[in-house]
Protein backbone atom coordinates (compact mmCIF):
# COMPACT_ATOMS: atom_id res chain seq x y z
CA UNK A 1 0.00 0.00 0.00
CA UNK A 2 1.41 3.86 -1.00
CA UNK A 3 2.07 6.04 1.81
CA UNK A 4 -1.35 7.50 3.79
CA UNK A 5 -1.71 10.87 4.65
CA UNK A 6 -2.92 12.21 8.20
CA UNK A 7 -5.95 13.32 6.48
CA UNK A 8 -7.96 12.01 3.81
CA UNK A 9 -8.14 15.43 1.40
CA UNK A 10 -11.06 15.40 -1.26
CA UNK A 11 -11.49 18.00 -3.76
CA UNK A 12 -15.39 18.51 -5.11
CA UNK A 13 -17.09 20.80 -7.64
CA UNK A 14 -19.65 23.22 -6.43
CA UNK A 15 -22.97 21.76 -6.56
CA UNK A 16 -21.87 18.45 -5.37
CA UNK A 17 -22.67 17.01 -2.09
CA UNK A 18 -20.32 15.05 -0.70
CA UNK A 19 -21.61 15.87 2.85
CA UNK A 20 -23.52 11.91 3.44
CA UNK A 21 -20.04 10.26 2.54
CA UNK A 22 -18.62 12.61 5.09
CA UNK A 23 -21.21 11.30 7.67
CA UNK A 24 -19.71 7.69 6.80
CA UNK A 25 -16.52 8.67 6.36
CA UNK A 26 -16.39 9.78 9.91
CA UNK A 27 -18.38 7.09 11.02
CA UNK A 28 -15.61 4.58 9.58
CA UNK A 29 -12.29 6.48 9.95
CA UNK A 30 -12.49 8.97 13.19
CA UNK A 31 -9.12 8.97 13.38
CA UNK A 32 -8.48 9.95 9.72
CA UNK A 33 -10.08 13.74 9.39
CA UNK A 34 -11.64 14.38 5.81
CA UNK A 35 -10.35 17.81 4.53
CA UNK A 36 -12.76 18.84 1.15
CA UNK A 37 -11.60 21.32 -0.81
CA UNK A 38 -14.00 23.14 -3.34
CA UNK A 39 -12.83 24.07 -6.99
CA UNK A 40 -13.77 23.33 -10.46
CA UNK A 41 -12.65 20.83 -12.19
CA UNK A 42 -9.36 21.50 -14.02
CA UNK A 43 -8.33 22.63 -10.54
CA UNK A 44 -9.39 19.49 -8.82
CA UNK A 45 -7.51 17.67 -11.42
CA UNK A 46 -4.17 19.47 -11.63
CA UNK A 47 -4.26 19.06 -7.75
CA UNK A 48 -4.50 14.89 -7.44
CA UNK A 49 -1.77 15.05 -10.09
CA UNK A 50 0.31 16.82 -8.17
CA UNK A 51 -0.75 14.81 -4.92
CA UNK A 52 -2.24 17.43 -3.20
CA UNK A 53 -5.34 15.97 -3.51
CA UNK A 54 -6.26 12.36 -2.48
CA UNK A 55 -9.37 12.16 -4.56
CA UNK A 56 -11.63 14.53 -5.71
CA UNK A 57 -15.48 14.58 -7.02
CA UNK A 58 -15.43 16.34 -10.89
CA UNK A 59 -17.34 16.69 -14.24
CA UNK A 60 -16.63 14.93 -16.95
CA UNK A 61 -15.32 15.00 -19.42
CA UNK A 62 -11.85 14.96 -18.17
CA UNK A 63 -8.27 13.94 -18.91
CA UNK A 64 -7.89 10.08 -17.49
CA UNK A 65 -4.10 10.00 -18.19
CA UNK A 66 -2.98 8.13 -15.23
CA UNK A 67 -6.14 8.68 -12.92
CA UNK A 68 -8.79 6.23 -12.03
CA UNK A 69 -12.58 7.46 -13.08
CA UNK A 70 -15.73 5.79 -11.37
CA UNK A 71 -19.14 7.21 -12.42
CA UNK A 72 -21.42 8.35 -9.46
CA UNK A 73 -24.68 9.81 -10.85
CA UNK A 74 -25.67 12.12 -13.47
CA UNK A 75 -27.51 15.46 -12.88
CA UNK A 76 -30.55 16.62 -14.19
CA UNK A 77 -30.42 20.07 -16.64
CA UNK A 78 -32.89 22.83 -16.14
CA UNK A 79 -33.33 26.09 -17.79
CA UNK A 80 -33.74 28.76 -15.24
CA UNK A 81 -35.99 31.58 -15.76
CA UNK A 82 -38.01 34.49 -13.92
CA UNK A 83 -40.84 34.00 -12.19
CA UNK A 84 -43.67 34.21 -14.58
CA UNK A 85 -41.79 33.43 -17.74
CA UNK A 86 -43.98 31.49 -20.43
CA UNK A 87 -41.83 28.13 -19.75
CA UNK A 88 -43.34 28.02 -16.32
CA UNK A 89 -46.79 26.87 -17.15
CA UNK A 90 -44.58 23.68 -18.77
CA UNK A 91 -43.72 20.82 -16.17
CA UNK A 92 -40.78 19.94 -18.68
CA UNK A 93 -39.33 21.88 -22.10
CA UNK A 94 -37.43 20.77 -24.41
CA UNK A 95 -34.72 22.96 -26.91
CA UNK A 96 -37.63 24.13 -29.39
CA UNK A 97 -39.68 25.87 -26.55
CA UNK A 98 -36.02 27.66 -26.14
CA UNK A 99 -35.89 28.89 -30.15
CA UNK A 100 -37.21 32.18 -29.61
CA UNK A 101 -35.09 32.79 -25.59
CA UNK A 102 -31.67 34.34 -25.80
CA UNK A 103 -29.84 31.64 -23.96
CA UNK A 104 -26.83 32.53 -21.75
CA UNK A 105 -23.40 31.39 -22.60
CA UNK A 106 -21.46 31.98 -19.31
CA UNK A 107 -17.91 31.15 -19.84
CA UNK A 108 -17.11 28.67 -16.62
CA UNK A 109 -19.99 26.38 -18.42
CA UNK A 110 -20.02 22.93 -17.18
CA UNK A 111 -21.64 21.42 -20.18
CA UNK A 112 -20.58 19.97 -23.16
CA UNK A 113 -22.27 21.95 -26.28
CA UNK A 114 -20.55 20.32 -28.78
CA UNK A 115 -23.62 20.15 -31.14
CA UNK A 116 -24.62 23.45 -30.27
CA UNK A 117 -26.19 25.54 -28.27
CA UNK A 118 -30.51 26.00 -27.89
CA UNK A 119 -31.98 29.63 -28.63
CA UNK A 120 -30.04 32.47 -29.47
CA UNK A 121 -26.82 33.90 -28.66
CA UNK A 122 -26.87 37.09 -26.41
CA UNK A 123 -24.14 39.96 -27.81
CA UNK A 124 -21.44 38.72 -25.42
CA UNK A 125 -21.41 35.76 -22.97
CA UNK A 126 -21.21 36.20 -19.49
CA UNK A 127 -17.67 35.81 -17.50
CA UNK A 128 -19.29 33.59 -15.19
CA UNK A 129 -22.25 31.90 -14.43
CA UNK A 130 -23.04 33.97 -11.26
CA UNK A 131 -23.05 37.24 -14.01
CA UNK A 132 -25.41 35.10 -15.99
CA UNK A 133 -28.43 34.41 -13.01
CA UNK A 134 -27.95 38.19 -12.28
CA UNK A 135 -28.86 38.88 -16.28
CA UNK A 136 -31.67 36.19 -16.12
CA UNK A 137 -33.08 37.71 -12.82
CA UNK A 138 -32.59 41.15 -14.81
CA UNK A 139 -34.79 39.93 -17.75
CA UNK A 140 -32.40 39.52 -20.01
CA UNK A 141 -32.62 35.86 -21.45
CA UNK A 142 -32.42 32.26 -19.74
CA UNK A 143 -29.96 29.81 -18.34
CA UNK A 144 -28.77 26.31 -18.95
CA UNK A 145 -27.43 24.56 -15.49
CA UNK A 146 -27.01 21.13 -14.12
CA UNK A 147 -29.90 21.13 -11.19
CA UNK A 148 -27.03 21.02 -8.36
CA UNK A 149 -25.86 24.30 -10.25
CA UNK A 150 -29.60 25.96 -10.47
CA UNK A 151 -30.01 25.20 -6.41
CA UNK A 152 -26.48 26.83 -5.66
CA UNK A 153 -27.75 29.74 -7.17
CA UNK A 154 -30.99 29.81 -5.88
CA UNK A 155 -32.88 33.20 -6.07
CA UNK A 156 -36.22 33.94 -4.85
CA UNK A 157 -37.28 35.56 -8.01
CA UNK A 158 -36.15 32.74 -10.53
CA UNK A 159 -37.39 29.12 -10.92
CA UNK A 160 -36.19 26.32 -13.05
CA UNK A 161 -37.73 23.63 -15.67
CA UNK A 162 -36.35 20.31 -16.21
CA UNK A 163 -34.96 20.47 -19.78
CA UNK A 164 -35.14 17.39 -22.14
CA UNK A 165 -32.52 16.77 -24.97
CA UNK A 166 -29.60 18.96 -23.90
CA UNK A 167 -26.12 17.85 -22.59
CA UNK A 168 -26.31 16.47 -18.85
CA UNK A 169 -23.22 16.67 -16.23
CA UNK A 170 -22.35 13.30 -15.37
CA UNK A 171 -20.18 13.61 -11.84
CA UNK A 172 -17.34 10.66 -11.67
CA UNK A 173 -14.79 10.23 -8.32
CA UNK A 174 -11.40 10.28 -9.76
CA UNK A 175 -7.94 9.24 -8.07
CA UNK A 176 -4.38 8.74 -9.28
CA UNK A 177 -3.78 5.32 -11.05
CA UNK A 178 -1.11 3.99 -8.24
CA UNK A 179 -1.75 1.38 -5.83
CA UNK A 180 -4.18 2.49 -3.39
CA UNK A 181 -3.31 3.64 0.05
CA UNK A 182 -5.85 1.93 2.54
CA UNK A 183 -7.77 5.17 3.16
CA UNK A 184 -8.53 5.28 -0.57
CA UNK A 185 -9.70 1.81 -1.06
CA UNK A 186 -12.18 2.76 2.03
CA UNK A 187 -13.88 6.11 0.58
CA UNK A 188 -14.73 3.86 -2.82
CA UNK A 189 -16.23 1.69 -0.37
CA UNK A 190 -17.87 4.52 0.85
CA UNK A 191 -19.35 6.16 -2.72
CA UNK A 192 -20.15 2.53 -3.84
CA UNK A 193 -22.98 1.68 -0.94
CA UNK A 194 -20.05 -1.06 0.76
CA UNK A 195 -21.10 -1.78 4.22
CA UNK A 196 -18.07 -1.74 6.76
CA UNK A 197 -18.64 -4.90 7.07
CA UNK A 198 -17.69 -5.36 3.35
CA UNK A 199 -14.98 -2.95 3.04
CA UNK A 200 -11.78 -4.35 1.13
CA UNK A 201 -9.75 -2.62 3.71
CA UNK A 202 -8.01 -4.77 6.55
CA UNK A 203 -9.71 -4.86 9.80
CA UNK A 204 -7.54 -4.11 13.07
CA UNK A 205 -7.24 -7.87 14.35
CA UNK A 206 -8.73 -8.23 17.95
CA UNK A 207 -6.74 -8.59 20.90
CA UNK A 208 -6.85 -12.29 22.28
CA UNK A 209 -8.91 -13.05 24.91
CA UNK A 210 -7.30 -12.34 28.75
CA UNK A 211 -10.11 -14.74 29.95
CA UNK A 212 -8.05 -17.74 31.47
CA UNK A 213 -8.75 -21.48 29.23
CA UNK A 214 -11.15 -23.63 31.38
CA UNK A 215 -8.41 -26.96 31.38
CA UNK A 216 -10.35 -30.59 32.65
CA UNK A 217 -9.36 -31.33 36.22
CA UNK A 218 -6.53 -34.07 35.76
CA UNK A 219 -6.79 -37.34 37.73
CA UNK A 220 -9.43 -39.84 38.02
CA UNK A 221 -12.17 -39.34 35.43
CA UNK A 222 -15.36 -38.16 36.32
CA UNK A 223 -17.59 -40.89 37.93
CA UNK A 224 -20.45 -42.01 36.06
CA UNK A 225 -24.04 -41.39 37.23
Amino acid sequence: MTEQSPAFRLGHVPGSTPDKWARKWAERRPHVPLELTVADTDDIVDAVHAGELDAGLVRLPIDRAGLHAIPLYTEVSVVVVTKGHVITAAEEVGPDDLADEIVLRPQDDVLDWTDGYPGRAAVSDPATTADAVELVAAGIGVLVLPLSIARLHHRRDLTHRPLSGVPQSAVVLTWPDAENSDDMEEFIGVVRGRTANSSRTPRRQEPPSTRPERRRPTGRPPRRR
